[in-house]
């Protein structure tokens, strides 16, 4: 598991294996990734993983923090299923936009680059009925660039090579064209992670 907030022994995962227990999926053995582990026990511990999971939290910290690190390449190269709740979700993007008026507490907007796991961006745990129009004019310009993934509280985005899976209300915002996307029946029925 990865950190959103690395500084911080808090963020330590709980809430995010009880969701894993909760579907019947259970570990022999699990780390957070933090300060307290050095760089080199990271890589080993991503390298080793058949589960990567980046917590939810603080987006900024944990994008700074997989940087800094120097980890998107063991990410991206690992065999491992790779999960992202909320601000892990964020960060598994290609690249994401962070602005003050997406809730951010930042002065100016700034393009963020994720761990870039597929060529989308991902906009998650927001509250799109109460502020669709903030979203579509605050992204308009950002998703001529990259399609850009939406979504609100208890739903999911799965990819899997070009299979694309959606669980919940998940929408699609390209070419300044928002689209509500239909949910995969097939993966109701399947673990579905939350994003």
């Amino acid at each position: 598991m990865i950190s959103s907030d690395p500084a911080s022994t808090a963020v330590n995962g709980v809430i995010e294996q009880s969701w894993l227990q909760e579907a019947c999926i259970l570990f022999n053995d699990s780390h957070v990734i933090n300060y307290e582990i050095d760089r080199t026990n990271a890589k080993h511990f991503l390298d080793a993983a058949s589960m990567i999971f980046l917590l939810g939290g603080d987006t900024i910290k944990q994008n700074q923090f997989i940087h800094e690190y120097d980890l998107i390449q063991s990410i991206q190269q690992s065999d491992a299923i790779v999960l992202g709740a909320s601000a892990g979700a964020i960060n598994m993007s290609s690249s994401w936009l962070c602005s003050p008026n997406m809730g951010y507490n930042v002065t100016t907007s700034t393009i963020f680059q994720g761990v870039a796991l597929n060529y989308f961006s991902m906009l998650s745990h927001f509250n799109l009925e109460q502020h669709m129009h903030v979203v579509k004019q605050e992204l308009a310009s950002f998703s001529e660039e990259i399609p850009i993934y939406l979504s609100n509280k208890d739903c999911a985005l799965r990819v899997q090579g070009d299979q694309f899976d959606i669980f919940g209300d998940v929408y699609l915002y390209s070419n300044r064209n928002m689209t509500k996307l239909p949910e995969t029946k097939s993966f109701a029925t399947n673990f579905s992670p939350p994003l």
